[in-house]
C-alpha cells in the first residue's frame, strides 16, 4: 500500500468559527474560495459570497444524488437561485460527475473539461476499471465496483481554453496534471500561490474508509486504485510542487496552507515512488494512456 506524510492541525486551512458565523453550508479559505465535503468527496465554488446570477464557477459535481447538497450551499452562498456562469471539470470519476449531467441541464450551463477528458463526458469512453489490489484499506478493496462509464454532457462540452485560461475564474489558469487520469487539470493562482489540485494528490488516505472518515491533515500521493499512469502522476506531484503553493484545495481531505505543508509536498514531489506508489498494482506494469488509445474503453 501507499503512505503518507501526517501534518499537524497547525496546517490546516479550516476556520470552524468563520463557517458557523457564515452558516452557507461550505468551509471558506479565502474569500472567493470555498467548498462543500460531500462524503467521500469535495465540490468547490469559486466566487465571492452574494455574487449572484452567472457569477461564480463550480469545479466539479460530486457523488450522485448529492445535486441538491450542491444547490443548496450555491444558493446559501451565492444568492437564491444563483446559476453558475461554468462548470469546470477536474476529471471526470464517478465521485467527481455525480450530479453534472442534472445540474449542467438545470443550470443550462457550460462544462469545461481537459480535451483528453472529453470522452468520459461525452458518452464515447469508459475508464479503465479501478484496481482493488493496490491495498489500504476498504475503499481501495472495493474498487473494482466502483462505475466507470462515462456521463454525456456533449452539447454543453467545451474544451479549456489552450491559452491556460479558466472561463469565468480571472486570474487563474488550468495546468495539465495527468496520471491519475489522462485529461487531469489542477488550477493554479499566482496572487495568492493557491492551488486546486483536484486529485493529482490528495490530504486523507482516500484508500482507507477510516482515514477518510477521519480526515485527519496528511499530504498523500493521487487515490491509487485508480491512477492509471504512475510515471504521469509523479511529473504532475513535481510540476505542483514547483510552483510553491501557500494553500492547497485538494477533493479528498482538508485544505492545507503554510510552511508545514510546502515541506510536506516537496517531500511527496522528492520521494513520491516510495510514498505514493502502492507496492502492487496492475497499473504499474501496464499503464493506460491517451496516446495509444489504452485509457479509452468502452462505455
Amino acid at each position: 500500500m501507499a503512505e503518507q506524510i501526517p501534518l499537524s492541525e497547525d496546517a490546516s486551512a479550516l476556520d470552524p468559527a468563520l463557517d458557523a458565523a457564515r452558516n452557507d453550508h461550505t468551509h471558506e479559505v479565502a474569500p472567493d474560495l470555498a467548498y462543500r465535503r460531500l462524503g467521500i468527496v469535495n465540490v468547490v465554488f469559486v466566487g465571492f459570497p452574494g455574487a449572484g446570477d452567472r457569477n461564480w464557477v463550480l469545479i466539479d459535481a460530486g457523488l450522485p444524488r448529492t445535486g441538491g447538497f450542491i444547490r443548496s450551499a450555491a444558493e446559501a452562498r451565492f444568492g437564491k437561485g444563483a446559476r453558475p456562469s461554468a462548470i469546470v471539470m477536474t476529471h471526470g470519476h464517478f465521485d467527481h460527475v455525480g450530479a453534472l449531467e442534472a445540474l449542467a441541464k438545470e443550470w443550462d450551463v457550460p462544462v469545461y473539461a481537459h480535451p483528453l477528458e472529453r470522452p468520459y463526458l461525452d458518452g464515447s469512453a469508459a475508464y479503465p476499471r479501478g484496481d482493488p489490489s493496490v491495498g489500504g484499506g476498504l475503499m481501495a478493496l472495493l474498487a473494482g465496483l466502483y462505475p466507470t462509464r462515462p456521463v454525456d454532457v456533449g452539447r454543453r462540452l467545451r474544451s479549456l481554453p489552450e491559452d491556460g485560461s479558466v472561463p469565468g475564474m480571472p486570474g487563474w489558469q488550468w495546468l495539465h496534471t495527468p496520471g491519475h487520469s489522462v485529461g487531469h487539470v489542477s488550477f493554479w493562482r499566482e496572487s495568492d500561490r493557491t492551488i486546486v489540485a483536484g486529485d493529482a494528490f490528495v490530504t486523507t488516505g482516500q484508500e482507507s474508509a477510516y482515514d477518510v472518515a477521519l480526515q485527519e491533515p496528511e499530504m498523500h500521493g493521487p487515490p491509487t486504485y485508480f491512477t492509471i499512469d504512475w510515471q504521469d502522476a509523479e511529473e504532475s506531484v513535481k510540476k505542483l510542487a514547483m510552483l510553491d503553493p501557500d494553500l492547497v484545495l485538494t477533493f479528498h481531505g482538508q485544505p492545507l496552507r503554510g510552511p508545514e505543508m510546502r515541506e510536506a509536498l516537496q517531500r511527496l514531489a522528492r520521494d513520491f515512488r516510495d510514498i505514493a506508489v502502492p507496492k502492487q498494482g496492475k497499473y504499474l506494469t501496464e499503464p493506460r494512456r491517451a496516446a495509444d488509445g489504452s485509457a479509452y474503453e468502452k462505455p
